[in-house]
C-alpha cells in the first residue's frame, strides 16, 4: 500500500534560527527516500510563497492556505505538523478528527501539559498513531551510548545529565534521550529553579534564560539538567554515570562526539560513529522511516505519543517546581505552562 502524506506547516527551510527551520523540507526528504512507499499528495500554509515553493522543491500537486480545506477535500494517511508549538494541540486535534491513521508533528508536543495529555487520549481513542519527531534517537552517539550502557560498560545506571540551551525547546530532546537511555522509567519528583529577566521568545513560546533542575525515576536514578550559562556544568550535551564508568555525548573537550570512561579506567576513550553528530546528518530521515515502518507493520513507533509525554511532564514539572517552590511530586497536577503564567502574572518580568 501506498500511504498517502500531507503537509501542515512548510515554512522556509533557508531561514534557520529561533524564528523558523522549514522542518517540513528534513521531513520531506524523509519521505522521498522511502520511494514508492508514499506518495506526497498535498501540503498548506499560510505564506502562499512558501507552500508554492515547497511544492515546487517536493513535486507536491496540491497545495492549500488552510488545513482545514486540506484536511476536508484530501483523503489523507498519515498528516506532518511541522508548525511552531503553540499550535500543535488544535492541529493536532484537527488532523485527528478528519480520519486520518497516523500524526507526525514536530517537538516540543504542545503549549501547556493538559494539551500533551489531551491529544494523547484522543489519539488514542480514534486508533490514530502519534508520533513526536525527537529524532535524536536515531543517532550514532545516542544509539550507541544505550548499547555500551545495556552492555554494562560502565555498570549499573545511577544518573543522567544534560547541559543546553533551554529547558522547553532545545530541551525536549535532552528529556527524551534521558528517558531512553534509562528504558522510559516514569519521573518520581521534579525541584526546579529558572532565571528570566531577558525576553527569551523560541517559536513563539517563552524559554528561561537559565535553569537547575533535579529529578528522580521510579527506579532511583537521578538526573540533573543545567541550561543558559550554566550549561557547562555538565561538560557535555548529555553525561551517562554508572557506578563504575561513565559516558559523555557531545563532550566539551577534544576529542570524538562520544567517549566513554569504562569500568576500572581512568581516562575516556573515544567510540567511533562514523560522520554522526550530536544534530545529524540523517536523523530526521531514520526518523520519518521509523513511523512510517511502523505504520506498516502495526507496531508501535519509537517517538510514540506515549514515550513524548514521558519526556514532557517532568519539563513542565521544573517550571512548575520554580512557580510553586517546592519539589514537584509526579503525576503533575497542573494543566498550563507555569513559566508563561509567571510571565503574564508578573513574577517574572523579562524584557
Amino acid at each position: 500500500m501506498q500511504w498517502k502524506v500531507g503537509f501542515i506547516g512548510t515554512g522556509d527551510e533557508r531561514r534557520a534560527g529561533p524564528m523558523g527551520y522549514g522542518m517540513a523540507h528534513q521531513h520531506a526528504k524523509g519521505y522521498q527516500l522511502l520511494g514508492d512507499r508514499v506518495t506526497m499528495t498535498c501540503c498548506c500554509d499560510i505564506v502562499p510563497e512558501r507552500v508554492e515553493r515547497f511544492s515546487t522543491l517536493y513535486g507536491i500537486p496540491r497545495t492549500y492556505g488552510s488545513h482545514h480545506d486540506m484536511l476536508r477535500q484530501e483523503k489523507l494517511d498519515l498528516v506532518s505538523i511541522c508548525t511552531w508549538p503553540h499550535s500543535h494541540y488544535q492541529l493536532v486535534m484537527d488532523t485527528i478528527q478528519a480520519g486520518v491513521k497516523a500524526v507526525h508533528c514536530e517537538k516540543p508536543m504542545a503549549f501547556t501539559w493538559g494539551e500533551c495529555r489531551s491529544m494523547t487520549a484522543a489519539a488514542a481513542e480514534h486508533g490514530v498513531r502519534l508520533t513526536f519527531n525527537h529524532q535524536r534517537r536515531f543517532g550514532a552517539p545516542f544509539r550507541q551510548a544505550k548499547e555500551l550502557l545495556d552492555a554494562g560498560e560502565i555498570g549499573k545506571l545511577e544518573q543522567v545529565q544534560w547541559g543546553a540551551g533551554d529547558v522547553y525547546d532545545y530541551g525536549s530532546h535532552n528529556w527524551d534521550m534521558c528517558s531512553y537511555f534509562n528504558d522510559h522509567t516514569p519521573v518520581q519528583w521534579v525541584l526546579g529553579q529558572v532565571h528570566y529577566t531577558e525576553e527569551n521568545f523560541v517559536f513563539n513560546v517563552h524559554n528561561e534564560n537559565q535553569a537547575s533542575a533535579i529529578w528522580q525515576y521510579e527506579n532511583g536514578v537521578f538526573g540533573l539538567l543545567s541550561t543558559g550559562l550554566g550549561r557547562n556544568l555538565v561538560g557535555c550535551h548529555h553525561r551517562i554515570i554508572g557506578s563504575e564508568g561513565e559516558i559523555a555525548i557531545g563532550p566539551r573537550w577534544d576529542g570524538s562526539v562520544l567517549q566513554i570512561r569504562k569500568r576500572g579506567g581512568s581516562q575516556f576513550e573515544d567510540v567511533d560513529c562514523g560522520e554522526d553528530h550530536c544534530h545529524g546528518p540523517g536523523y530526521v530521515e531514520r526518523a520519518i522511516a521509523d513511523v512510517v515502518a511502523a505504520i506498516e507493520n502495526g507496531t508501535e513507533s519509537e517517538l510514540c505519543a506515549a514515550n513524548a509525554l514521558l519526556a514532557s511532564e517532568p519539563m513542565f514539572a521544573a517550571w512548575e517546581s520554580a512557580r510553586r517552590r517546592c519539589r514537584i511530586e509526579l503525576p503533575l497536577n497542573h494543566d498550563g505552562n507555569a513559566l508563561d503564567e509567571m510571565v503574564k502574572n508578573g513574577e517574572l518580568s523579562p524584557g
